[in-house]
């Protein structure tokens, strides 16, 4: 027998961001605790408002699943003495399980004779275990930020109103906070804000919509943008696709109804990014285009309630756009009296940070960075380098603006508007995309000046926080350096940059010069940064022992480290790359033992006593040439196909060969053939690393 659970959470308005993920970790923690608890289930939903984060699972077992299993005591020689009598040992053991040692039971194990028990445990009923489980998930939950109320010492992210916790038609009941667990929910809190009782799970859904409250959270999102869409379509608009904001929509209502509204149509003159950001980070609006993707002068937003009448509604929010627009419209006009480079100038009496000086001496030092890195990739021509000098030293420009000064996400946006027209085309676009990505999925630098000046820009950052002593912790970092290394790390690669990142981190640093407490220790530990944010990046699609390998052997440029690691990784798979592993992990075993008590030169044919190590060392030199073309062309999976041509080989050896032979020259030429192997294998990747398959290796 089985039936259903619902487990609800009332509490004041959520934030949006805090709603999915909680959702989230309700699931997993449901799952997580109700395998623990031998309590079988089907399928976890989830449901969620701004006030409320809810589960309903279906076919929850009625009793836990019994237990049986075999718990190994001490070995039989340990428990019984030599005539059977039980010793101290056996005594205090089946003391401690609960047993009579004459019960324990004997077994042969791999490692000799056990003695066991056999433990069977009946399964409770479910709503035995549902209180503390139930109970356990809502304490579980964390939140970016989290609050206590009243008297209470429990934390949650809002306080919690009520809680709703139903097996099948029973409450199961606990306590959290102040708030013990019932049948009753709460509909919409301004059209149907009474108690409402559920009588079962399943009623959960339809009830909550008869109080006008859409639970689920992706029927909700669907009809925002059905009503949304129909909403602009009654001007001839589209909705400007923007899948964000339509997420962040459906966490703040419950029950949504679309508004279409307008706006004056000389707003048009402000730049078009301008209106949109207006509209989307303050009002949480969605603007209309036309088919071609223009700007029209209407918005649709969202209300939480029924509207009856929506030109009362309507005009609420034309009111707070137009107020945000004019605003927008008077800083855009005064911002035009100046030139950008006055605004640089002003930077001078701008502190980007105590210890590295002016937003000027910064502008001044990643400009100079800019440029030596066009330089180390090789696409340093006249042209690009005046393109990169001016929109370097204009770049930062908009910050002291009044427009961005009142709307900093436009930081970049304005910089470029004001640039057009006075600015070639190139500096214009370098100002904006300078600072691209500016989010996890955001799009890219499209030319070089703007990816030099960024990555210029964020390299100076890291090397200038860390080289103070500011390096993120944990989870604090407050200049957001991490997601300044992703995104230098994604400009390289994305722009197929070939250069070496040492050369590029200790220039940065000689710019920085005695504003940093140690030189040679800010360059390690930003190698060590850049090694961890290239392992995290790589670690979703990628081995993590492969990872591992491949920037062991090196990640200076950090292109080529990519390219190694797709060749190794599709390698890995291939029948036999197990044995060569293994191969080089034990050349490189004997080597690293060896390394100490002699050098190693060439091996010398006049010392060869056995056909096997003829044959490896015959097999080194047919390969070496091809290997090494193929690398230098950065052909990596011709280099690995070479490669494995060398696994039977080095298998014979190791079975043939007593590479510790007692004549000392012999051994040593052995061991010099072992490090030609090595050689071959580290211009793409620590093999020793690379686990067998299912070994680690996740």
């Amino acid at each position: 027998m089985s039936q259903d659970l619902l487990l609800e959470i009332g509490t004041e308005e959520l934030p949006a961001v805090a709603l999915r993920p909680a959702l989230e970790e309700m699931k997993a923690l449901f799952a997580d605790k109700a395998k623990a608890a031998r309590l079988s289930h089907g399928e976890i939903h989830t449901c969620g408002t701004p006030r409320r984060l809810a589960i309903v699972v279906s076919g929850v077992a009625d009793v836990q699943e019994s237990l049986s299993e075999e718990i190994l005591g001490p070995p039989v020689k340990v428990a019984f003495g030599k005539d059977g009598a039980p010793t101290k040992v056996a005594e205090k053991w089946a003391a401690s399980q609960g047993v009579a040692v004459f019960d324990l039971g004997r077994k042969e194990t791999p490692k000799g004779e056990y003695t066991f028990i056999t433990r069977h445990e009946s399964g409770k009923p479910a709503m035995e275990v549902l209180p503390d489980l139930l109970k356990s998930i809502v304490s579980a939950l964390h939140f970016q930020k989290s609050m206590r109320w009243g008297w209470e010492t429990q934390t949650f992210s809002r306080p919690v109103q009520w809680i709703c916790a139903l097996f099948g038609s029973e409450v199961v009941p606990f306590s959290f906070a102040d708030v013990t667990s019932g049948h009753e929910t709460r509909g919409h809190r301004f059209v149907a804000n009474e108690a409402i009782r559920i009588p079962r799970p399943s009623d959960y859904l339809a009830i909550l919509e008869s109080a006008s409250v859409i639970a689920d959270i992706g029927r909700r999102r669907a009809l925002i943008e059905r009503e949304a869409l129909a909403a602009a379509a009654k001007v001839g608009g589209l909705i400007r696709s923007d899948p964000e904001l339509l997420d962040t929509v459906t966490c703040i209502v419950e029950h949504p109804t679309a508004v279409l509204g307008s706006f004056e149509a000389d707003y048009l003159a402000l730049p078009a990014e301008v209106l949109i950001s207006e509209a989307r980070e303050h009002q949480k609006y969605f603007s209309v285009v036309d088919a071609h993707g223009k700007l029209l002068p209407y918005f649709v937003a969202v209300s939480n309630t029924p509207v009856p009448d929506t030109s009362l509604v309507r005009k609420g929010y034309e009111r707070v756009l137009r107020a945000r627009l004019s605003d927008a419209r008077f800083f855009f006009d005064e911002d035009h009296k100046k030139s950008l480079d006055a605004c640089t100038e002003e930077l001078r009496r701008v502190v980007f940070q105590q210890k590295l000086g002016t937003s000027y001496e910064k502008m001044e030092r990643f400009r100079e960075l800019a440029q030596f890195i066009a330089g180390e990739a090789g696409i340093a021509s006249d042209d690009l380098k005046k393109t990169v000098a001016r929109a370097a030293y204009l770049c930062k420009a908009d910050l002291v603006t009044g427009m961005v000064g009142e709307f900093p996400e436009l930081q970049g946006v304005m910089g470029r508007e004001y640039a057009r027209g006075v600015e070639t085309d190139e500096v214009a676009d370098a100002i904006f995309e300078h600072y691209l990505p500016r989010f996890a999925g955001d799009e890219l630098p499209a030319h070089d000046a703007g990816a030099l000046i960024g990555l210029a820009d964020r390299i100076d950052t890291i090397a200038g926080i860390i080289g103070i002593g500011r390096a993120p912790t944990g989870a604090a970092d407050p200049f957001a350096l991490r997601r300044a290394c992703i995104g230098a790390i994604n400009i390289i690669l994305a722009r197929g940059y070939r250069l070496s990142l040492s050369r590029v981190i200790a220039k940065s640093i000689e710019l920085l010069g005695s504003r940093l407490k140690d030189a040679g220790k800010t360059q390690a530990d930003l190698m060590d940064f850049f090694r961890e944010r290239l392992r995290n990046l790589w670690s979703d699609e990628n081995r993590k022992d492969v990872i591992d390998a491949v920037l062991t052997a090196g990640f200076d440029d950090i292109a080529d480290a990519r390219d190694r690691l797709s060749a190794v990784s599709a390698a890995v798979s291939e029948p036999g790359f197990d044995d060569l592993a293994a191969g080089f992990k034990r050349a490189v075993n004997i080597l690293d033992k060896q390394a100490k008590n002699a050098a190693v030169g060439q091996p010398n044919d006049a010392l060869f006593t056995d056909e096997a190590e003829k044959e490896l060392w015959r097999a080194v030199l047919n390969v070496h040439s091809r290997i090494e073309s193929a690398v230098a062309a950065r052909n990596y999976a011709a280099a690995l196909r070479e490669i494995a041509a060398l696994r039977t080989p080095i298998d014979r050896f190791f079975n043939e060969v007593r590479v510790m032979a007692d004549d000392e020259k012999v051994k040593a030429n052995r061991i010099a053939i072992l490090a030609a192997v090595r050689a071959l294998f580290v211009r793409i990747a620590d093999f020793s690393r690379i686990q067998p398959m299912g070994q680690g290796n996740s």
